[in-house]
């Protein structure tokens, strides 16, 4: 297994000081946002989070080996080129036998950070159950991965896009703990509130790096969500970004985009409604999960 992984020497540094580290995803760069916006993103979230102590590990495949920590030629490289393998659990030993260039969704990236005894992990918003899941059956596997890979993921909710209650009863179906960080709602990506209560609340990052020292020590299985809304100042007026939602979502239907195409589709289409205001708001709640998701690390690491 050692040979597919590539730690980079700041990675492999952090691990040799026993510092703690942060898993990133690189889909977002790849297809979740158009260039350069994507690069410059991906390097602040990487800078905020060394900021507050802890190291960013950005996951990617790229020839042949599971690389855990990119450098800026690498970063570029996922940002700019248009044959990038969007990779879930069910494509990755596929992309890296061929040695394609791929960038990891949530399902695995928690599955290469669990590889590499990464324990935390930031993102955007998870997938989820998508609407219409009664009939299409589509149901993004990051929730699956969630039931059986020992990683805590902070984002700001699942993507709005999705059927929320539903992924909300997909995750208790499976047992999955979603904890909201200062909040007793599940944050809708780009707005703080969804109408969807939470069962668990933490209103200190050191709250829940004892709940998940508590859940590591129990050798309980599967990973953890803690949902972190959007900064007030930065989310999208409620009523507004639906109707803007429920238009794309319908274009979708009727061009026929379903499965792993579905989510890029509607983003870039949101981008567009929105005039860029959506860009701007997905930015400003990674950037704050990257916050929340160093501060936990760093607390964690001092139990």
């Amino acid at each position: 297994m050692k040979q597919y992984i590539e730690l980079s020497q700041e990675v492999e540094n952090a691990k040799s000081n026993h510092q703690p580290i942060v898993a990133l995803e690189s889909t977002i760069i790849s297809h979740g946002m158009p260039y350069p916006q994507n690069v410059q993103m991906a390097k602040n979230v990487e800078q905020i989070i060394r900021d507050h102590g802890a190291v960013p590990a950005t996951i990617a495949l790229i020839d042949g080996k599971i690389k855990i920590g990119l450098e800026d030629n690498e970063l570029e490289l996922l940002a700019k080129s248009d044959n990038v393998a969007k990779v879930s659990r069910r494509d990755l030993a596929e992309v890296i036998a061929q040695k394609r260039i791929g960038a990891t969704t949530v399902a695995s990236t928690m599955i290469c950070a669990a590889l590499a005894d990464i324990k935390f992990f930031v993102t955007g918003g998870i997938g989820g159950v998508h609407r219409g899941s009664e009939e299409t059956m589509d149901i993004s596997a990051d929730l699956d991965e969630l039931s059986k890979t020992d990683v805590t993921v902070i984002c700001a909710g699942a993507k709005s896009i999705l059927d929320l209650p539903k992924t909300m009863e997909y995750l208790e179906t499976k047992g999955v703990p979603v904890i909201g960080y200062q909040t007793e709602e599940l944050p809708a990506f780009f707005t703080r509130k969804s109408g969807v209560k939470l069962n668990s609340t933490a209103n200190h990052v050191d709250d829940i790096a004892s709940i998940c020292k508590v859940k590591h020590d129990l050798q309980l299985e599967g990973g953890m969500v803690i949902a972190n809304p959007v900064p007030e100042a930065d989310q999208l007026d409620k009523a507004y970004i639906d109707t803007i939602i429920n238009d794309a979502v319908k274009e979708a239907e009727q061009k026929g985009i379903h499965g792993k195409d579905s989510t890029p589709f509607l983003l870039s289409k949101i981008v567009e409604k929105t005039d860029g205001k959506s860009l701007a708001t997905n930015i400003k709640l990674v950037e704050n999960n990257a916050v929340v998701g160093a501060q936990i690390a760093v607390s964690y690491s001092k139990l």
